[in-house]
């Protein structure tokens, strides 16, 4: 199997400088267009997560017990469950990103994007808390399966010089379209305004197909061997792919609730407006904007693997630090925590996607994604169950959850040791 990368894209012309120029113009295309995909991607996600502090109050019962109930109308272990029942959603798009392998990136990608845009926006019509859980079950694995199958692309539409770059770039895409979500959610108020926000789902279909026509596809099956079973990778890259996957399933325990539950606390805890929770949301985009360039640089002149440990460790530490208690803390944990994934997300997604072979590369990003999974729904699962136990309506109340869910499994980074350099690693 032979992957169509810039150097591929170079053989095929002739060395002449119009020939470059033209060649390079189109990998910037293809570059913005697939940006653009990933903002699509990370706004549709991002919506249920912005909004859920509204669907909790519309929805739920708000009282004056001393509880998190009280204060967001449903319980933390009821909003657990429903962040977990999104997560484990996600377990369908393993097959789907599998199905990359078989029938080609681009195709595969338009589908799941399309029905994902789709669902987000039929969330719009909840009629209970449990229909707007189902609506995002839906979606979830759709526009995840979708979002790596854009990093697959990324990567495979690259030469090893400037991997990174592209992947930082896609990275970019898709915090900018989680940005925007919340943004959008402090903009639009009213008693129906998370309504609106889900509805605005279905606007990105109109530019989703013209815009992939500039992608080439990346994927050419080789009729010479068989098709491997669907979600199967070659023995001699398990090894790899259970560190790897190891490595996801940290992130997805911190990652869970440490996004889950950010709004809940910052809008139902410490009271904040919406309108100052999108302004902080704004100011992040600085901070992450810095931990994506602190990405291209850790990852070139450090390697792979100490990136991704450096970046998991910050992110272990802001989000504890963003439910330490108090404003401040907060502000300062959630900007600097998004950062921080700015620093993890870039690098683990090279390493993730450079360490296999062309044959196996969705499929393995597929699994990788499972495990992330698994780890948030366990951390959202044991985080809502601790801040329930916790019972009160402090700025303390998740600060023991966040201590007791983000910080014990991180000597699982030592693992990485284990693993191969990726970053001067030749895509076969």
């Amino acid at each position: 199997m032979v992957a169509i990368t810039e150097r591929h894209w170079l053989s095929l012309t002739k060395p002449s400088n119009s020939h470059k120029e033209q060649t390079a113009r189109r990998a910037k295309r293809v570059t913005s267009v697939l940006f653009l995909v990933a903002l699509f991607a990370g706004f549709a996600q991002f919506g249920a997560v912005t909004s859920l502090n509204d669907v909790a109050k519309h929805f739920g019962h708000v009282t004056s017990s001393n509880s998190l109930k009280s204060a967001v109308g449903l319980s933390g272990s009821v909003l657990g469950l429903g962040l977990g029942v999104l997560r484990i959603a996600s377990l369908a798009s393993l097959p789907l990103a599998s199905l990359a392998d078989r029938f080609g990136r681009k195709k595969v990608l338009r589908r799941t994007m399309t029905i994902g845009l789709v669902a987000t926006s039929f969330a719009s019509l909840s009629p209970s808390y449990w229909f707007f859980v189902l609506c995002f079950a839906f979606a979830r694995p759709l526009l995840s399966a979708s979002s790596t199958i854009v990093q697959v692309i990324t990567v495979e539409l690259s030469t090893t010089k400037s991997r990174i770059n592209h992947i930082v770039v896609v990275a970019a895409g898709s915090g900018i379209g989680a940005g925007l979500s919340a943004v959008l959610h402090g903009i639009i108020r009213g008693p129906n305004s998370f309504r609106w926000l889900f509805a605005l789902g279905i606007v990105p279909i109109f530019f989703l197909v013209p815009f992939l026509k500039v992608v080439p596809e990346s994927h050419e099956r080789d009729t010479s061997h068989p098709t491997a079973r669907l979600g199967a990778v070659a023995k001699s890259l398990r090894s790899r792919l259970y560190i790897v996957a190891a490595v996801a399933f940290v992130v997805g325990i911190i990652s869970g609730p440490a996004n889950g539950f950010a709004f809940v606390y910052g809008e139902g805890i410490l009271k904040l407006s919406p309108q100052f929770a999108a302004f902080i949301v704004t100011l992040s985009a600085l901070t992450g904007l810095g931990g994506l360039l602190l990405s291209r640089v850790f990852a070139k002149k450090y390697g792979r693997r100490v990136t991704v440990a450096v970046g998991v460790l910050a992110t272990a530490l802001t989000s504890t630090l963003a439910y330490s208690g108090g404003r401040m803390n907060f502000v300062l944990g959630y900007m600097l925590g998004v950062g921080a994934a700015g620093l993890m997300s870039p690098a683990l997604t090279a390493m993730a996607t450079e360490l296999f072979t062309h044959s196996f590369r969705a499929t393995a990003a597929g699994w990788i994604l499972v495990a992330g999974v698994i780890g948030a729904v366990t951390g959202l699962g044991f985080f809502g169950l601790i801040g329930d136990a916790v019972h009160t309506t402090s700025a303390l109340s998740l600060r023991l959850p966040a201590i007791l869910t983000f910080i014990p499994l991180l000597p699982v980074l030592f693992l990485l040791r284990k693993l191969p350099e990726s970053s001067e690693m030749e895509l076969i």
